[in-house]
């Protein structure tokens, strides 16, 4: 007898031999135990998505959405497990009897037997799987059945079929998707019906005699016949399709709606093959009488056959000898339904163009300086460029940063509204001293205030001139709550109100403390919600960790769009959010858009393609998140705002009309306010979106159009030019400004382009839309559209010249100077009396300066161009109205006379006859491009303008001479008291203006 205990033989056999009672044990609790934590794992998802929800307030949009797809996973994934289930269940109930059973039923007696014991848990398992694939698909369709069941009329008609637009946008989509999952059902059921025919000998590949029984043929040819039925359906439903198809158009390229072949061709086609289908489903199911499939095999033969000859042949017949010899008479009715639906359903119908002649009509400029401050308020202040200078003067501790865009905004100040450009100073983890965890999730928290600049001027320094500013913030916007919990940069979690105390800011007097106040976030004070959130945000020390006690709650989903579009997961989210202090209280605000792509006879766009440009190709963040899928109406239906502090996120009805919206308020009840609950504080700093914007003026280079015969020609199709200022080749980014159009009595603010014509760098149009909530012109586009019989210079072509110009050139060499950089800023176009007046700030990263300062201003019209110090004196040499009389180009140095000026005190004529001997030698040296002579000769001009203003100072205060402000000053040189010399100085910057 072998040794059971040690022997050789006893391990071979417990090798070879059933696990061990502890092994098996262990194993099947480690299989529980990773059971139950697969099922914590999705319980945790479920359960914080449902305190995040509770917590905004918006648990209905969480509980809506969540039974709107367990409701249509239920219902879908039950009937395709039921028709599934039935088929099998019925092919193997009508089963022949297998004793005299053929060589190829017998080599299949062994698969029936190994599934005979399992058939019940087998016909289980295969209708579950089933269900619950088409149960998921099913769910996601959740948008589409809401929109369905809760559909409004748009109360207009398609030209076509004369049905109402909602047929298109909301029931089409839903009975596309029926008509789908009653394809799959009756593949999947044919499929499995066929199998277990052939498994229980109903069907015969190899055997001699009938392929089939009479009871399989009956029962397949029924589900033959429905599939034929559904196609019939398929076929009728196209013809509606064809409102909203997109096709490709030579003449004006992306196509969605009819064409002549449409109508004429494929319409009558799609209803022959109608009737064609429903006559093959028919004989399909006479198969249950006739038992033999000749006749629906002829029938389907046929349908196929007139698909390829009606639905393919016919068609290209048309096109090619009807619509191609005679393209544009046959195919303008068609394109002129398209017109009017396209400018429809973007919201460009109401665009008012006007002939604009592009040629200033009055002869004197002087008298046009005056106009051109009541014309426009030009920003020179561009918040593209600017937030590295915000960043210098005003992050005070590493830990505070500001977005790569800032952004602007209207504020009043002593009844008078500036334009501002402003940003916030929001929590950067990266410049934390130390990261860690607590660092990094409890101790610092939140930016701290709001950083304004005005638009419209700069310092002595290049500086912007600050509104707001400081830690804690002061200045013109008051009293408010200053903290940033929530913004932009603010991606991580943060826990705040516990035991652990925040940093709040840093002043003279060291770190001060605080700790969260508001009712945000979700509440930690419960073990399954901190086991929870352990486990979603795969940190195991939120579940043990001391710095979590009572009060604790955790800040998540913190950026502005993220909430938004979290609370509205229906809504299109702009991709820019800007702050705004709104009642005491710094408010983002967020646009919102409502979309779809089924406007019948409306052409498609792309909305992530169409709103890109030069911003968005170096800031992510201000691109339109996710939205590849082509859309056909578009309307800015909803302004949504987010509390920086509390996180609070209110939605508002703004387009009152909008039927998109309409049907998302009814499927999401209570979530959207009226427009009459907008404070008036918050309305005045609402504003035209700017991806709305970009949206229509890509569709304006077309659609400006309101001829089919012109629109088919191609002659006026425009462009949006490339934006100058770079080598990005990207879009032109529209810019905000207060400005008066000429049809205008005051200004406005305002969101502006250009156009060019295709493939030519000349402007061809000026675009403008009134951007104030308040206004009764809200949202009014205006296009200013230039002569095709003359040409007038478009911003590259500004831009160009600019770079071109000797003298410009030159000082921009001298800018460039040592390790300097320069930057040029956003590239203004202001219509001013018939002509177009074009404004561009020069900066400059000096050699040791790492942020951006304004240097020069360049400003140009009807040819004559300055570059100066400041955008006044640019204005004044343009225009002539400081008498220097330029030419068509000034450099802010021009050499406008050799006499130089007289004085009665023989020290300040020395002075100035010193100055201007400098001054010319600067010129000299200037046009030989010899930098060093240059150098010097500016460094001898500022050191006899000093002489002549001390000299004149000491006889002022003697009681004799002429005061220091009316001392005469070398030809093309402002006098002393009015600022230094306007020449550009070596060593890379300017002379600062006093």
């Amino acid at each position: 007898m072998p040794d059971r205990g040690g022997g050789p033989t006893g391990p071979r056999i417990r090798a070879t031999g059933r696990p061990s009672r502890r092994v098996r044990t262990l194993l099947l609790t480690l299989g529980v135990l990773a059971v139950l934590g697969m099922a914590f794992s999705m319980f945790a998802g479920f359960w914080t998505n449902w305190l995040w929800y509770r917590s905004v307030h918006y648990s209905s949009v969480f509980t809506t959405t969540l039974w709107t797809k367990i409701g249509l996973f239920s219902v879908f994934g039950l009937l395709m497990a039921a028709a599934v289930g039935f088929n099998i269940w019925l092919a193997h109930r009508l089963r022949p009897p297998l004793s005299a059973m053929s060589t190829e039923q017998q080599s299949l007696d062994r698969y029936r037997m190994g599934i005979a014991p399992y058939k019940r848990w087998l016909l289980l398992a295969v209708t579950a799987l089933v269900g619950l694939i088409a149960g998921a698909s099913a769910a996601g369709q959740w948008r589409t059945w809401l929109m369905w069941v809760n559909g409004v009329p748009f109360h207009q008609k398609d030209p076509q079929f004369h049905l109402d637009v909602s047929f298109y946008a909301f029931d089409l989509p839903w009975y596309r998707f029926l008509l789908g999952f009653g394809f799959a059902t009756a593949i999947l059921s044919l499929i499995a019906a066929a199998l277990t025919h052939y498994l229980y000998g109903g069907l015969r590949v190899t055997s001699p005699g009938a392929r089939a029984t009479a009871a399989a043929t009956g029962h397949l040819s029924v589900l033959l016949g429905i599939f034929v039925a559904l196609k019939a359906v398929a076929y009728w439903l196209d013809r509606y399709g064809l409102a909203v198809k997109s096709s490709d158009f030579k003449a004006t390229g992306n196509w969605t709606g009819l064409r002549y072949v449409d109508a004429n061709a494929y319409l009558p086609a799609k209803t022959i093959l109608f009737c064609i289908a429903v006559i093959c489903a028919l004989l399909f199911f006479a198969t249950l009488w006739r038992r033999t499939w000749q006749l629906p095999v002829i029938g389907f033969g046929l349908m196929v056959l007139s698909a390829i000859l009606i639905g393919g042949l016919y068609p290209a017949i048309v096109q090619k000898f009807q619509v191609q010899p005679n393209e544009q008479a046959k195919e303008a009715p068609y394109v002129q339904k398209n017109l009017k639906a396209t400018r429809e359903a973007y919201g460009i119908d109401d665009t008012k163009v006007t002939e604009y002649t592009g040629k200033s009509t009055t002869t004197d400029k002087t008298r046009l300086r005056d106009d051109v401050d009541s014309t426009a308020s030009i920003r020179i202040m561009d918040p593209n460029i600017v937030s590295p200078t915000f960043q210098q003067l005003q992050q005070m501790r590493n830990y505070y940063a500001f977005p790569t865009n800032l952004d602007v905004d209207r504020y009043t100040k002593d009844g008078k509204v500036q334009d501002t450009v402003i940003g916030l100073r929001e929590l950067n983890l990266a410049g934390i001293p130390k990261n860690n965890w607590i660092n990094d999730h409890f101790r610092y928290t939140h930016g701290y205030g709001v950083v304004a600049a005005k638009g419209t001027e700069a310092d002595d320094q290049g500086q912007p001139v600050f509104t707001e500013s400081d830690l804690p913030s002061t200045g013109d916007l008051g009293t408010y709550q200053q903290r940033v919990y929530y913004g932009e940069k603010t991606t991580a979690y943060s826990i705040v109100g516990g035991p652990q105390k925040e940093i709040d800011y840093s002043d003279d007097s060291g770190e001060k403390t605080t700790s969260y106040a508001g009712k945000s976030g979700v509440s930690l004070s419960s073990p399954i919600n901190r086991a929870a959130y352990a486990v979603a945000f795969n940190e195991p020390q939120i579940l043990y960790s001391g710095a979590i006690g009572e009060g604790s709650r955790i800040l998540y989903n913190r950026t502005p769009k993220e909430r938004v579009e979290a609370v509205a997961p229906w809504l299109t989210i702009d991709g820019d959010a800007y702050p705004a202090v709104v009642n005491h209280r710094i408010q983002w605000i967020v646009d919102a858009y409502t979309t779809s792509n089924g406007y019948p006879y409306a052409s498609r766009t792309t909305l992530g393609d169409t709103t890109a440009d030069s911003l968005t190709a170096t800031n992510n963040s201000r691109a339109v998140v996710a939205q590849q899928n082509q859309v056909n109406y578009i309307r800015n239906s909803v302004k949504a705002t987010v509390d920086a502090y509390t996180g609070q996120v209110k939605l508002y009805q703004w387009d009152t009309q909008d039927p998109v919206l309409k049907t998302w308020m009814k499927a999401f009840p209570g979530t959207v306010q009226p427009k009459s609950a907008i404070s008036q504080d918050l309305l005045d700093h609402l504003r035209y979106p700017q991806d709305l914007f970009k949206v229509q003026r890509e569709l304006l280079t077309r659609y400006h159009v309101t001829d089919a015969q012109t629109f088919l020609t191609g002659s006026e199709v425009w462009q949006v030019p490339d934006d100058p200022t770079n080598k990005s080749g990207n879009a032109v980014p529209p810019y905000y400004l207060s400005m008066k159009m000429p049809d205008q009595s005051r200004q406005a603010f305002s969101l502006s382009t250009t156009f060019t014509p295709n493939g030519r760098d000349n402007l061809s149009a000026f675009m403008s839309v009134d951007s104030e909530a308040g206004s009764q012109d809200y949202g009014k586009i205006r296009i200013l559209k230039l002569p095709t019989s003359t040409t007038v210079d478009g911003p590259k072509q500004v831009q160009s010249q600019f770079n071109s110009e000797q003298d410009i050139a030159a000082a921009i060499k001298l800018l460039k100077g040592g390790d300097s950089e320069v930057e040029y800023g956003n590239l203004l176009t202001v219509p001013l009396d018939g002509g177009l007046l074009y404004a561009e700030p020069v900066y400059v990263r000096g050699a040791g300066v790492k942020y951006p300062l304004l240097r020069k201003v360049l400003v140009t019209y009807e040819g004559r161009t300055a570059f100066e110090n400041t955008l006044d004196e640019a204005l004044n040499k343009v225009f002539g109205s400081d008498g220097s009389g330029t030419g068509s180009s000034d450099t802010g140095s021009s050499d406008t006379g050799t006499t130089p000026p007289t004085s009665g005190n023989p020290t300040v004529q020395q002075a100035l006859e010193d100055a201007q001997k400098a001054f010319e030698a600067g010129q000299e040296a200037l046009k030989k491009g010899d930098w060093t002579a240059y150098g010097k000769a500016q460094d001898e001009l500022q050191d006899a303008l000093k002489r002549a203003e001390d000299a004149q100072a000491k006889a002022d205060k003697a009681g004799g001479g002429t005061t220091a402000s009316s001392s005469p000053s070398p030809s093309g040189s402002p006098s002393p008291a009015a600022g230094a010399s306007s020449s550009p100085s070596p060593g890379g910057s300017s002379s600062p203006s006093g």
